[in-house]
């Protein structure tokens, strides 16, 4: 028997993988986090699936379920919402299952915040404005960010910068980033991507804390910044250019020496 971590996607029912959905119908248990799945995801399960909703029950509690459905033997859609390899606290319950012999996989989903950009039509590197993504997030009531993670470092590097559960301290990160990027760097803020109560807030360092505070974000929202938002006159792509794939079509017509 096997506990499968499946990512669940940011939130619309049609955006799991193929193996997800297989995966969520075969599975007679499925424990899911009630707070940031849609419902609609849910009807991917099979009639008479025994559905555990996660939100009030701690990592022990949560362990407890998975071992229990393996013991009897049934396999577990564990299902995450975006993808697992992020803010998922898969490596804790992944370490509970191994001390506990119980067999567990990962299927990818799709993170946030490539739906948060796919929503706003950005590109996230764009040729020499952007050709690195930092991913991390905002401490608040939660463990502490290794020393070499603070933010103003990271900022530094001026990358396009993604920020998850971090929407509560708006303020405080737009403080730590104008140094680095300025008042004028572009940022967008998606709230709850591809649900029907997502909202989509665009603008700048400079007053992206004030919309966030009219909108009354709390949760469930990614914040984007960085010059690759707003890119409009950038050069070409390498990869596209005429040059290379001059080359390639003369590499393509030249006569097999047999």
């Amino acid at each position: 028997m096997t506990v499968h971590f499946i990512g669940g996607g940011p939130g619309a029912a049609d955006l799991l993988t193929l193996r997800a959905v297989r995966l969520l119908q075969e599975s007679p248990v499925c424990v899911y986090a009630g707070t940031y799945v849609d419902p609609q995801v849910l009807e991917h399960c099979s009639v008479g699936t025994t559905m555990i909703d996660s939100q009030g029950l701690d990592l022990d509690q949560i362990t407890e379920r998975l071992v229990q459905a393996d013991a009897a033997g049934q396999d577990v859609a564990r299902l995450c919402s975006g993808d697992p390899s992020v803010y998922s606290a898969v490596a804790e319950q992944a370490r509970r299952l191994d001390r506990a012999g119980v067999d567990w996989d990962i299927t990818p989903g799709v993170p946030a915040y490539a739906a948060a950009a796919a929503l706003v039509g950005r590109e996230l590197t764009v040729p020499e404005v952007a050709q690195t993504v930092i991913l991390t997030r905002a401490q608040a009531a939660s463990t502490a960010m290794p020393e070499s993670e603070a933010l103003p470092g990271l900022a530094a590097h001026r990358a396009t910068l993604v920020l998850h559960l971090a929407i509560r301290r708006t303020r405080q990160i737009v403080g730590q980033l104008v140094p680095s990027y300025g008042e004028d760097c572009p940022v967008v803020v998606v709230a709850d991507a591809t649900k029907p109560s997502q909202q989509i807030l665009r603008g700048t360092l400079a007053d992206i804390t004030d919309q966030v505070e009219r909108a009354g974000l709390r949760q469930a929202a990614v914040i984007m910044v960085g010059r690759a938002l707003q890119a409009g006159d950038f050069t070409e792509s390498h990869l596209y250019s005429q040059r290379r794939q001059q080359s390639g079509r003369n590499a393509v017509s030249t006569p097999r020496a047999d």
